[in-house]
């Protein structure tokens, strides 16, 4: 991950812990309460986002190393990018004996990448689906049951 990824993410977690140890109201009666919700919801679709990118980014330069060709000439490697694709361009490594070490750690380091990008983004989205759902979709099932069941009792003693 990045390091403007892992900041936003960690400040998601660090305010969702504040929020937990924050005395819960149910209907946000304080302003802080609503405003600290808010920012989560906010900061973690910012986090989701970035997470998304940062895997796209990190595929588009997995699928650009699958067509490198390497070779080794003094002491170094030297890859180029297919001549068909428009931006072709030779990257040099330099005291590098073997170039099958280069492509293999590169590949598997984007491999890294894209997975915990892709975990973290699901982790942002269901941060995200949980503070939605907790604010819109909420349904008070026992209160409405018992306020029915008063009601009914009521009318049948008149």
């Amino acid at each position: 991950m990045s390091h403007e990824n892992s900041f936003e993410v960690c400040l998601v977690a660090y305010l969702g812990l504040f929020m937990l140890c924050v005395s819960y109201q149910v209907d946000e009666k304080t302003c802080i309460q609503f405003a600290m919700k808010l920012l989560y919801f906010l900061l973690s679709a910012l986090s989701l986002m970035v997470c998304v990118l940062a895997a796209a980014f990190a595929a588009h330069h997995y699928s650009q190393l699958t067509q490198v060709t390497c070779g080794t000439a003094l002491n170094s490697c030297h890859c180029k990018l297919p001549s068909a694709e428009p931006l072709s361009r030779t990257l040099v490594y330099r005291d590098v004996a073997d170039c099958a070490s280069i492509t293999g750690t590169f590949q598997l380091f984007l491999l890294i990448q894209m997975i915990l990008n892709l975990v973290c983004g699901l982790v942002c989205l269901l941060a995200c689906f949980v503070m939605w759902k907790h604010r819109y979709q909420v349904f008070y099932v026992g209160d409405r049951m018992y306020s029915l069941t008063t009601s009914e009792g009521q009318q049948q003693q008149v």
